[in-house]
């Protein structure tokens, strides 16, 4: 009696305002008043009046409304969706009376939510499909519940999945929700105050993104939750209470076994089942190119950078849109790493959608990588097809410098023994005498051994005073014979500070 009351109160609860006001009319009460107050009256109406004819004319209700018993409080097996609510034999009998003596209405069935294929999930298997979530009451925060049980074939899959990284398997039972909405695809979307109750316990749900512009709120990823650690992989029924805030939008939630995929895993599909040959990307760039005679503009080349817009490195592995028109690649490593990590699908070039099944490598410029050395950044591809490295500006400058330099004479004034002497024994005066066994050349200065010119700077005060005096000339006279001769004088000043 207990459990048939707690059904009947249950299937009340997800009933339209049309099928509330249909019951409230044959029971003989007002059915006039928000969907609240109705919902409130039929409760109110099934805790006091409870009867085999009041629950007999729910169940034809809820069947109207529910054709193939899927919804809340359902799950799907292999051989068809079985519901704890349990359904009368006289409810689906045919030329049974809909409600004292009034024909069946024809029952629309309800329009199919589609969720958007994901590159990362595989789908095995629907445990329960897209069900909307209904509100019970005017509560701003509402719980709804669905209850669905594991096959022993689908629980060995989960145990004998392999583990991806520490605490996340291959096989998973995932929850999605989305907007109930049956035109087009329904892409993820969590409602507010969303929390995820498996079994008792909560489950982990993605967090939101800290945004670093100021005045931007941060923003929620909105990706299948895992709630496959909380199940019990056997013959146990396994509930799911989703707490979710009733805003005025309707959602739609579905249980799926699904096989993840890693970004290794998906790089490993584009390069066997997408690349484009480097005579396609040839006949593209020509396409651009070919001139148009409508056109004021003639273009006779497109340049390419070989710099991945993402992280700003040398393309590794280049990869385009096939959507896009621009020839410009980014690398796939990358850019399926971080739509692992942070989903957006979104070309990193013009911010248009990039789905997984619309990328393609570029063969050509990846033959182009491969030719060019480090230091290439762009490239140009010409009319006929072919193409040519672009160098940088700053590069050029720079080798415009070096060839334009001029060639000096190296002066060291560090080494004196590299002139063939210590500074104690140089005697050598700023007016260009030298003493015994020292260059005669003018400040210190002596002709190296490879032409350069050395300048003594450790002189000290003495030595300039000694060849200053007259004595210096005729012993400059007597070893000119034996020096090398003078390439010029330097007119220091006598006031230099001796450097050590």
């Amino acid at each position: 009696m207990a459990a048939e009351l707690v059904e009947a109160m249950n299937m009340v609860k997800s009933f339209r305002v049309s099928d509330l006001q249909t019951l409230l009319a044959s029971m003989g009460r007002s059915k006039s008043g928000l969907k609240q107050d109705l919902v409130g009256r039929a409760l109110r109406l099934v805790q006091t009046e409870y009867s085999p004819e009041l629950l007999k004319n729910v169940r034809q209700l809820y069947e109207s409304r529910f054709p193939k018993t899927s919804g809340w409080l359902a799950a799907r097996r292999p051989e068809g969706i079985y519901s704890t609510l349990s359904t009368s034999p006289t409810a689906t009998s045919q030329g049974a009376d809909y409600l004292n003596g009034i024909s069946k209405p024809i029952s629309t069935p309800a329009p199919e939510v589609k969720l958007v294929p994901l590159p990362f999930y595989q789908t095995l298997e629907t445990l329960l499909p897209p069900t909307e979530l209904i509100a019970h009451n005017n509560e701003k925060l509402q719980d709804s519940q669905c209850i669905f049980e594991l096959t022993p074939t689908q629980a060995d899959q989960i145990r004998n999945a392999s583990e991806l990284r520490a605490g996340m398997r291959s096989i998973q039972v995932v929850l999605r929700i989305c907007y109930s909405d049956s035109i087009g695809v329904q892409e993820d979307q969590y409602p507010p105050n969303i929390a995820v109750k498996v079994n008792q316990s909560y489950c982990h749900v993605p967090g939101y993104y800290p945004s670093n512009k100021p005045g931007v709120e941060p923003r929620r990823p909105c990706r299948p939750v895992n709630i496959t650690s909380w199940l019990h992989l056997s013959n146990a029924s396994n509930r799911v209470t989703i707490t979710w805030g009733n805003f005025g939008k309707r959602y739609s939630v579905a249980v799926y076994l699904v096989r993840v995929f890693t970004a290794t895993d998906l790089f490993s599909q584009l390069k066997l089942n997408s690349v484009e040959s480097a005579e396609r990307c040839r006949e593209r760039i020509q396409d651009k190119l070919r001139f148009d005679p409508e056109s004021e503009i003639a273009t006779t080349g497109l340049r390419v950078s070989l710099i991945c817009p993402l992280v700003k490195m040398r393309l590794g592995v280049p990869c385009r849109v096939l959507t896009c028109a621009h020839l410009q690649c980014f690398d796939a490593v990358f850019f399926l790493q971080m739509n692992e990590k942070k989903p957006t699908w979104t070309c990193p070039v013009c911010d248009k959608p990039a789905p997984f099944e619309l990328l393609t490598i570029d063969g050509l410029l990846s033959e182009i990588l491969k030719e060019t050395n480090e230091d290439i950044e762009e490239i140009e591809y010409l009319t006929d097809g072919s193409w040519r490295p672009i160098r940088d500006d700053k590069e050029k400058d720079r080798e415009r410098e070096r060839s334009n330099t001029p060639e000096y004479p190296v002066v060291d004034i560090c080494i004196p023994e590299a002139n063939g002497h210590s500074p104690a024994h140089s005697s050598t005066s700023l007016s260009g005498k030298s003493g015994s066994g020292s260059v005669g050349m003018a400040g210190g200065a002596a002709a190296a051994p490879g032409g350069g010119a050395v300048v003594d700077l450790t002189l000290d005060s003495s030595s300039e005073e000694e060849g200053g005096g007259a004595g210096g000339d005729s012993e400059d006279t007597e070893d000119s014979a034996d020096s090398p001769p003078k390439r010029g004088r330097y007119n220091y000043d006598k006031d230099l500070v001796t450097a050590y």
